[in-house]
């Protein structure tokens, strides 16, 4: 396990009903769903890095919104501390996967727990009223 927690930044954004997502392309979870993010670099702002991040793995263009909550991820190798936050992007915009992400797309929100997510996004969008009810 690294000696210290890594800062992460996830971005929730919601439109007509949808929820942007990426499905994981590497590491532990491969093949899961989340909402764009990760690693804030040195000298970044967590809004910078939300933005960032966002783009990268959608290739849509975000303003960070307000703070919605924070999770801890151990799994025995690394110690992630999440960061969510509410962003906005352009509506209609039509994200294209990039950077780790191999599928993003917006998915109805109704739809989000019937996919294979990461551990915690259900409850954690749930908690927050993102979604109304767990598969």
């Amino acid at each position: 396990m690294s000696d210290r927690p890594e800062v992460c930044v996830g971005g929730i954004a919601v439109s007509d009903g949808c929820l942007l997502m990426v499905r994981r392309g590497h590491g532990p979870a491969a093949g899961e769903w989340s909402v764009p993010g990760g690693r804030v670099e040195a000298g970044e702002t967590l809004a910078e890095a939300v933005v960032r991040e966002l783009s990268e793995e959608t290739g849509l263009d975000a303003v960070c919104g307000p703070f919605v909550g924070w999770v801890e991820r151990l799994d025995g190798v690394e110690h992630h501390v999440v960061l969510d936050f509410l962003v906005v992007v352009e509506p209609g915009a039509a994200p294209a996967a990039g950077d780790d992400a191999v599928e993003a797309a917006w998915v109805p929100l109704h739809e989000v727990p019937e996919l294979r997510l990461v551990d915690g996004l259900a409850e954690f969008l749930a908690e927050h009223g993102f979604i109304d009810t767990l598969a």
